[in-house]
């Protein structure tokens, strides 16, 4: 059984919240998982995170890593070899797409591959503008003063 959320009513009372409603949305449908590569997510720090994924037998030639705008996909395609005929193949090598939603102002620092295993750091820099500021809190004395406005609006023409 599966549960239907409306998220309607957020809409309606919010203004600018669509990408975070359209995750919800795209969080509750139902689709084919798909588990490989493995992978693990760590938080390295304040703002810094780790994505490790487990990607043996490719190589950096047939990785890719792209970062858009929110979006952090993660491919991957073995160059066509023949080597002859398996009697067990259990290491994987079909082509891959793994795509991780990224908060806003999270950036890519950089990506490794060792023994196997793909490393991707990921950094939030908040901007300099958007971070909490201290105002500071003057007396009435120092306080501007507001002028009255010394343009004068004509009146409208009365409608017979």
């Amino acid at each position: 059984m599966r549960t239907v959320f409306d998220f309607s009513p957020l809409y309606r009372s919010s203004i600018g919240f669509d990408r975070i409603v359209d995750l919800l949305e795209n969080a509750s449908r139902v689709t084919t998982i798909d588990n490989w590569p493995p992978y693990d997510i760590a938080k390295t720090g304040e703002d810094a995170y780790r994505i490790a994924m487990a990607v043996a037998g490719f190589s950096q030639a047939e990785l890719s890593v792209t970062h858009e705008p929110n979006i952090l996909v993660v491919s991957g395609e073995k160059a066509s070899e023949d080597n002859g005929d398996y009697l067990h193949r259990g290491i994987a090598g079909r082509p891959f797409q793994r795509r991780f939603e990224l908060a806003d102002h999270v950036k890519v620092v950089g990506a490794n591959l060792a023994s196997g295993l793909l490393t991707i750091d990921l950094k939030r820099e908040i901007p300099e503008e958007m971070k909490p500021r201290r105002i500071e809190i003057g007396n009435a004395t120092q306080a501007p003063r507001i002028e009255a406005a010394k343009t004068r609006i004509a009146p409208e023409k009365q409608v017979a």
